[in-house]
């Protein structure tokens, strides 16, 4: 058991919440450039109109999926009663195969999709943009622990004199 827990990868929950925020947000910077590489070769017009779009997508994706999800997962974190918790734990357990299978289904589709470009763009731009949104969740409860760590700190120290 001893030999497991060394295998056991592990953070400090600030430093789990920080990469799960640059995990989140440098998907959504990667599949945002993916789509920006399909959409620069359009016309304008078109271009403008499947942006649109994308935008439009990535807020409806970030206002009811992940922006929940989240602050579940920085809830979750949070929760733990150790200071130091695993390297994977910023998302449940299970979430980890619904990962595996969008990052299958995003190669697919840009690999083997008969679909048009500036459309898998809207889908990619309204995932991206979700995904990034969402990371200014993680981020801000970063904040949230700085600042109440440091009234904690300030208000204990006029308490105490």
């Amino acid at each position: 058991m001893k030999r497991l827990n060394t295998l056991n990868p592990v953070l400090d929950k600030k430093w789990l919440i920080l990469l799960a925020g640059i995990l989140w947000s440098g998907v959504g910077v990667m599949l945002n450039k993916l789509a920006y590489g399909w959409l620069i070769s359009e016309e304008l017009n078109p271009a403008l109109l499947f942006t649109f779009g994308g935008v439009l997508l990535a807020l409806i994706i970030y206002r009811f999926g992940f922006s929940k999800l989240a602050d579940i997962n920085n809830e979750r974190v949070l929760a733990y009663v150790n200071d130091k918790v695993c390297i994977f734990a910023f998302q449940k357990w299970t979430g980890y195969p619904l990962i595996m299978v969008m990052i299958a289904m995003g190669i697919g589709l840009r690999k083997y999709s008969s679909l048009p470009k500036p459309w898998l763009a809207v889908l990619y731009i309204g995932i991206g943009g979700g995904l990034f949104l969402a990371s200014l969740h993680y981020y801000r409860q970063l904040v949230r622990m700085y600042t109440d760590k440091k009234a904690f700190l300030v208000r204990g120290t006029e308490e105490g004199d």
